[in-house]
């Protein structure tokens, strides 16, 4: 694998972790509008949240945007 196809891969990587994140919120969004945030499902979604946003977190500590 060249130095291109890597930088491509990892720019695919981050927009999926990206979209997912989003895709989270808007899930997260919709379950507290029905007043289920204690529920097993936002439970859930809020860990894989975190996680995402820890990846993010990196991403930008090391100027990776």
């Amino acid at each position: 694998m060249d130095d291109r196809e890597r930088l491509e891969r990892f720019e695919a990587m981050k927009a999926a972790i990206e979209a997912q994140h989003a895709d989270i919120l808007q899930k997260m969004d919709g379950l507290r509008q029905e007043g289920r945030q204690k529920s097993a499902t936002y439970m859930q979604l809020m860990s894989n949240k975190m996680t995402l946003e820890n990846m993010l977190s990196l991403y930008r500590l090391y100027d990776i945007q």
